[in-house]
């Protein structure tokens, strides 16, 4: 607790604490009042949000620009807005269809019962974002829990304070607090509210973080939907063009600096392809950000911090006999505006700090392979990554590779787009997060699949009630229990 905090006697909360347990009471009981908001309200909502999304958009990502020292105003349009409006449309056609009950088939003996799911609304909704999307990584699971029928109360993230402020102002214009709540802050902030008895939790971040999130939900028995990070590689076989590879590889590492979740982390290559990929790799980074210092296209690294980590593995990489390709052809000095400028890294062994970490940034380190099933073994025996991408314009490989691996996705010659498809659930796997939101699966993820059975005033069960030497229980024992 910082000295300026101050402290409730009568709660011993701090004041800010206290207002997000007040917060979490006044949604608690609003939804309460009205629990199942009926489709035309949600999709009322859901318009209400986009309003507010376009009307703002210019100080949006004006407000993120600023947090990350330099972000492309239209990086941010299509990156995080564009996609945001889309799943706003998405949803608002499909809701309706959602919400119908789905009818169950009832066992012989229960007849002439019947038996349905009914989706409703889970309660409040709590958000947790991270700071390389702030936007789409608040506004998405907004969006679906919204079309849930939800409350939500956002968690932005303290590296993010003037994109929080803009989209606090944003969303109160739209929103009762009843209803969409937003919260800045870090700190002790933070931690009270992963501990806040949400009726579920989405939290986007980095494993560690995960860890730390899911321990504090535990102590409410929270759910959580947990969207995390790690290595998601990348690998190409032998007949691909390099040109087609490398192009489609610098769009999803270089779009916002690296700083992406489902970023290539790494790639393998087959053996003596390495240098003709380079080349190519050059070439379409030079046709992208010719240069970098001044270029209000490329992104900077969000903050001294993770700019430093970032750099410490380069070393680290450089200490242990890498060779480190930086693609700076002006030689600028970057480091006075936290940008990097692309790099690849070859060399690589598995010990080095770069290969043992989430890069989040502009650096590809690249493994060469003999033969495919080495790299199989190598991913499989790896924490389970958030993606994987397998470029290959045969199908039936391609099938081999996707049976035989594990991640929460899998592409097959592209990178990333896979998060702006509305109608394909978006998560990972083991250590990459648990649970997923996007497509149908976000509306049925935010929503109780309550089970409903109905009996009419014929009660069959009387018929097998004790005692149990009946002709039925004959008929039981001969023909069902066989």
């Amino acid at each position: 607790m910082n000295s300026q905090t101050k402290t409730n006697p009568e709660t011993q909360l701090p004041y800010d604490v206290k207002h997000l347990h007040d917060l979490l009471e006044q949604q608690k009981l609003a939804y309460l009042r009205h629990p199942v908001p009926t489709a035309k309200e949600r999709i009322d909502r859901l318009a209400r949000l986009k309003r507010v999304l376009v009307k703002y958009q210019d100080q949006i990502a004006e407000a993120i620009n600023l947090d990350y020292g330099n972000r492309a105003v239209m990086e941010t349009k299509i990156g995080e807005l564009l996609t945001s409006l889309e799943q706003i449309k998405y949803y608002s056609k499909h809701l309706t269809a959602w919400m119908k009950p789905s009818k169950r088939h009832i066992s012989v003996l229960h007849q002439p019962a019947k038996g349905w799911v009914q989706y409703q609304p889970m309660g409040v909704i709590g958000i947790i974002t991270p700071w390389n999307y702030p936007l789409l990584l608040s506004v998405g699971p907004l969006i679906c829990a919204l079309a849930a029928g939800n409350h939500a109360m956002i968690k932005i993230s303290s590296a993010s304070p003037n994109f929080g402020r803009v989209l606090e102002s944003a969303l109160a214009e739209a929103f009762p607090q009843e209803l969409v709540a937003v919260v800045n802050g870090g700190g002790v902030i933070s931690d009270a509210f992963s501990h806040l008895p949400f009726d579920k939790m989405i939290f986007t971040g980095s494993t560690s973080v995960g860890k730390t999130v899911m321990a504090a939900a535990a102590q409410n028995l929270v759910p959580v939907i947990l969207e995390l990070g790690g290595k998601s590689p990348a690998l190409v076989h032998a007949s691909m063009d390099m040109k087609d590879v490398a192009q489609r590889i610098a769009v999803g590492k270089l779009w916002n600096a690296g700083q992406t979740c489902v970023a290539p982390d790494h790639i393998f290559l087959p053996r003596g392809k390495t240098a003709e990929f380079i080349e190519n790799f050059k070439l379409i980074v030079a046709g992208m950000y010719p240069h970098f210092r001044n270029n209000q296209d490329y992104t900077s690294i969000i903050n001294d911090k993770q700019y430093n980590r970032i750099q410490g593995y380069l070393e680290n990489a450089r200490d242990q006999g890498a060779r480190i390709v930086e693609i700076n052809p002006q030689n600028e000095i970057l480091d006075d505006v936290r940008k990097i400028a692309p790099t690849l890294v070859t060399g690589v062994t598995t010990a080095m700090d770069i290969m043992q970490n989430e890069i989040f940034g502009p650096i590809l380190p690249i493994l060469e392979y003999d033969q495919i099933e080495e790299v199989i073994e190598f991913i499989n025996s790896r924490p389970r990554p958030l993606a994987m991408y397998y470029f290959d314009y045969d199908q039936a490989r391609a099938d081999y590779i996707a049976q035989h691996t594990h991640s929460g996705h899998f592409g097959i010659n592209m990178v990333i787009t896979h998060v702006a498809q509305d109608d394909l659930p978006f998560g990972g796997i083991g250590a990459s997060g648990m649970g997923k939101y996007h497509g149908p699966e976000g509306f049925f993820s935010l929503s109780h699949e309550r089970s409903v059975m109905s009996n009419p005033k014929l009660y069959s069960l009387k018929y097998i009630l004790p005692p149990f030497n009946k002709p039925i229980h004959r008929f039981i024992s001969k023909t069902l229990l066989r």
